[in-house]
């Protein structure tokens, strides 16, 4: 599977990241507390960490590892979150972070369901899924809106090191075909 460099839905286009989408995407949201709360990594302290992910995220995509797109509004090039695909053979995971000051206008409930209608509509996908922390229910419901469905709860599935050091419950969200 080799996804398109670019999506569009109603409201937003999804684009390959830029090496100066960096400035941005730190003042939007890598260094906010709140946004990295339940994510994987902790919140950016300089701008230099943001463009270093964002090397690594064009090397992911070179390689073909993962597929990480920023999330515009569609009449701006200004990037307001990501959301990336995580291959992984007939099922492949997303995972996504937005902007606060987008929270709540179902910006990233257009983006998943996009990437996931994309993904299941491909020959060799069948499951397109992704998990948040037992205390996100604003992500949970993300998944739900965008189609998904819970399928469990995943004890100390993850660490989410702005709030343990110890690997967290998860819930599962899924869609199929």
């Amino acid at each position: 599977m080799y996804p398109p460099q670019e999506f569009t839905t109603d409201r937003l286009h999804l684009r390959l990241p830029r090496h100066d989408d960096a400035t941005a995407i730190f003042a939007a949201y890598t260094q906010d507390p709140e946004v990295t709360r339940y994510l994987t990594w902790r919140p950016h302290k300089s701008v230099d960490e943001s463009y270093a992910i964002l090397d690594l995220i064009l090397k992911l995509w070179r390689d073909g590892e993962v597929f990480t797109y920023v999330l515009t509004l569609k009449d701006s090039d200004h990037p307001i979150g990501m959301i990336a695909i995580h291959p992984d053979g007939f099922k492949p995971s997303i995972g996504y972070v937005l902007a606060r000051s987008h929270w709540g206008k179902g910006y990233m409930t257009e983006a998943v369901r996009g990437v996931t209608d994309w993904l299941l509509r491909q020959p060799d996908i069948y499951r397109v899924f992704a998990t948040c922390d037992v205390d996100n229910p604003a992500s949970a419901r993300v998944m739900e809106k965008a189609g998904m469905k819970y399928e469990g709860l995943l004890r100390r599935y993850m660490i989410h090191p702005n709030i343990s050091e110890e690997p967290r419950d998860c819930l599962m969200y899924a869609a199929t075909r």
